[in-house]
């Protein structure tokens, strides 16, 4: 049987996910009035209300049909009706009613989330001019007695191979992000756990977009070319062209050619980073699982320097937002025991009701209580 696993507490409501994109649209909506710049589609080729959807009907049909072949075992007399059987089945178990309105409630407050954060974002310059790239290059070489953070690590790794491996870091980094909302939103049967994530991600969106606005820079690949002249031909390298076109063309146009995707503090690659790796550690996922998030969040701060998308006080910053992300989401979605974030589940009784005189059954019901469930 696939059991789906309740809360007892009702469908989640995503609230502060709601929240923070609700606020990422109105801020958006401000500037876009105050600046005169027209409100974009963040993705032109296929849109995002388009795409971000059939992302999750993918990740369903992934859970569902499976399923569905190996319950009706093999090929033989009547296998298309147990088919059928087998499928409604399925379906029936992994996706009822309240799994649907948590999974379209959860993908519909991300979009929201991110395709305003995405305006936001390609806003910031205007809004505010200035670029505080050369204070923050000061402070890196502080940290690093003197020395350029990304010089050293050319240094340590050299500019061969090493530039292409981070690249791919880069590249899975950009799949990993609407992988995983997909896996919180589909394949986790601890719906708790779900709107944790995607509410956690939700935060760190809202809050790198505000100190985009607040601390516009944009990166040591664009204010010191030249430390990253040596660096090979890679797919971040004519990324990082064109979207040096894209911001040249958005501000030439004042908006009206399209979005620019050009801010680097904080990091919210290694903000959403540190925001998976606290939440799988919270819902304990299997050993592996965790050791890779953590492996991968390393390589993500070492290829963000390296390439030049960042400065270190960039990842910094990226760090402690994507750890106040899992907290605050934590605490508002009731993931908390005080003012600890820690995943909490609740026990709930069986179908027969409890009386007065089972009063054990009666305090069995919807008892609180911390644990760490796997995803499906």
């Amino acid at each position: 049987m696939y059991t789906h696993h309740s809360t007892g507490r009702g469908a989640p409501s995503f609230a502060l996910a709601w929240l923070a994109g609700l606020g990422l649209a109105v801020l958006t909506v401000v500037f876009s009035a105050v600046e005169d710049i027209p409100i974009k589609d963040p993705d032109s080729l296929i849109p995002g209300y388009i795409r971000f959807p059939a992302i999750v009907l993918g990740a369903i049909a992934l859970d569902v049909v499976p399923r569905t072949f190996l319950g009706a075992g093999r090929p033989r007399a009547g296998w298309l009706r147990r088919l059928r059987t087998t499928f409604r089945t399925v379906l029936r178990e992994r996706w009822p009613l309240s799994h649907w309105k948590f999974a379209l409630n959860g993908v519909i407050a991300w979009y929201l989330c991110y395709a305003a954060f995405r305006n936001v974002k390609s806003m910031a310059p205007f809004v505010h001019e200035n670029l505080y790239d050369d204070p923050l290059a000061d402070l890196d070489r502080f940290l690093f007695a003197g020395h350029d953070p990304a010089a050293v690590l050319h240094a340590w790794f050299g500019t061969g191979l090493a530039a292409h491996f981070f690249s791919a870091v880069y590249i899975v980094w950009i799949a990993l992000v609407p992988v995983s909302i997909a896996i919180a939103l589909v394949w986790t049967r601890q719906t708790r756990a779900g709107e944790w994530f995607v509410t956690a991600v939700a935060v760190d969106w809202a809050l790198g977009a505000l100190l985009y606005v607040l601390v516009p820079t944009v990166g040591p690949i664009y204010s010191d070319s030249s430390t990253f002249a040596a660096l090979p031909e890679t797919y971040v390298s004519r990324l990082a062209d064109s979207m040096w076109d894209d911001r040249v063309n958005t501000l030439a146009t004042h908006g009206e050619s399209g979005l620019q995707t050009i801010a680097a503090f904080a990091s919210l690659h290694v903000g959403i980073m540190m925001t998976i790796c606290l939440i799988v550690e919270a819902v304990r996922l299997a050993r592996w699982v965790r050791i890779s998030a953590w492996t991968f969040f390393g390589l993500t701060v070492l290829a963000t320097v390296y390439l030049g998308w960042h400065f270190f006080v960039d990842v910094i910053a990226g760090a402690a937002l994507g750890a106040f992300a899992v907290w605050i989401a934590g605490i508002a979605t009731g993931n908390r025991v005080g003012l600890r974030a820690r995943l909490v589940t609740e026990v709930s009784a069986p179908d027969e009701p409890a009386s007065a005189s089972h009063p054990e059954a009666l305090a069995s019901r919807s008892v609180p209580r911390p644990d760490h469930p796997a995803a499906d």
